[in-house]
């Protein structure tokens, strides 16, 4: 009898475990991966997007492309423990993104990051396949549909793709291994502003572009050096969350984008959504063996003074939440990092000493691209 237990449980616990979807992928993206699973419940990490690229002097002015600055570095002494950048306009082989964030450096922040300890992620608000001088907020309708039915613009897709995948391969650290990416496509799906958004295209559309995507990149271009993220904006219930969930086959990271606005009137509707989503995240991570973060937030131009302590911090400490990531610091009214004089600065500073959240040194100090 105890030998039948044991071999019952040697069958059931590896299809308790968290799976990762590629099962190609290189040992220091199998480690981040393992690792951030480890770790839960051990500090979230916070993000910046385009964090080392550009930023703000204490006057609002911005500084663009200084070696080693960092607006959180400035304020904290310490870089962000995860940095996000964004593929936009790739597919045509720019030299630099939508930001304006030339690809070279781009890749040079990204090797900086990971040699430090820290986490990289990417999204990707790519132009209409269909109609390429239109935008990602392009609003028209059965985009995915067109794609699918037109070979021209299939094999346009698959062109953008072959960008994506020679960048995210060209990643390297100091001994030739490569670097490991947390990779968010078609973000912000339950909103309609973008073409891939609720409002344009069916759940079966959208899982079956996510798919193909997916498929594209780990199968045919051989990219094994990604982790996949899937992130929502609003929503309401759990049943939401997942209508256009591709399935655990091709997740492994789940999150959701969430911005505060309207502050300070709005101060309690936020603080109640914001903790019920990563609550209600949590348990859907927990019931598909999935790793979890709030994937992008912020508030503009932080006009809160106590907002790191009062707002963002109760409702991520203590939760598996991998880590949070603030929009970028664009200019003088459009950021979400405190920079130098910044009037919300003392306050990060005690959400940071808190010690329930991670920036790069914390980071580095679990060894997230190490086998343990």
């Amino acid at each position: 009898m105890k030998t039948y237990t044991l071999f019952l449980l040697s069958i059931l616990i590896p299809s308790l475990g968290f799976g990762q979807i590629d099962k190609k992928a290189t040992k220091e993206t199998k480690n981040l991966y393992n690792n951030l699973k480890a770790i839960q419940k051990q500090g979230v990490m916070f993000g910046h997007q385009d964090g080392l690229a550009y930023g703000l002097n204490p006057d609002g002015t911005r500084w663009i492309g200084q070696e080693g600055r960092s607006d959180v570095k400035t304020v904290s002494g310490e870089y962000p423990a995860v940095l996000g950048w964004d593929l936009g306009k790739i597919e045509f082989d720019s030299i630099r993104n939508l930001d304006k964030v030339p690809f070279a450096n781009m890749k040079h922040y990204i090797e900086q990051t990971y040699d430090r300890g820290g986490v990289n992620t990417i999204s990707w608000h790519l132009n209409n396949p269909v109609d390429p001088k239109k935008t990602s907020w392009d609003k028209a309708d059965s985009t995915i549909k067109y794609i699918f039915n037109n070979n021209e613009y299939l094999k346009r897709y698959e062109g953008w793709l072959d960008n994506i995948a020679d960048f995210i391969k060209s990643l390297k650290g100091s001994k030739g291994e490569l670097i490991p990416v947390i990779f968010r496509p078609f973000h912000e799906h339950t909103g309609s502003w973008f073409w891939w958004g609720a409002g344009h295209c069916t759940p079966e559309e959208y899982k079956r572009m996510w798919r193909f995507t997916i498929d594209y990149l780990i199968k045919k271009k051989n990219v094994h050096n990604i982790l996949i993220g899937y992130s929502t904006d609003r929503f309401n219930t759990k049943e939401h969350y997942l209508e256009r969930y591709p399935g655990n086959d091709y997740v492994d990271i789940i999150g959701f984008d969430l911005y505060h606005r309207d502050a300070p009137a709005s101060n309690e509707k936020f603080r109640k959504d914001f903790r019920r989503m990563i609550t209600t995240l949590e348990e859907i991570a927990t019931e598909n063996n999935k790793l979890c973060a709030v994937t992008e937030m912020g508030l503009e131009q932080i006009t809160e003074a106590d907002w790191w302590s009062n707002i963002v911090l109760p409702a991520v400490q203590d939760t598996k939440l991998s880590y949070f990531l603030v929009w970028r610091n664009g200019y003088d009214r459009h950021y979400y990092a405190p920079y130098e004089g910044q009037k919300s600065a003392s306050d990060f500073l005690k959400m940071i000493q808190s010690g329930k959240v991670l920036l790069e040194k914390g980071a580095n100090k679990k060894h997230l691209y190490r086998q343990k």
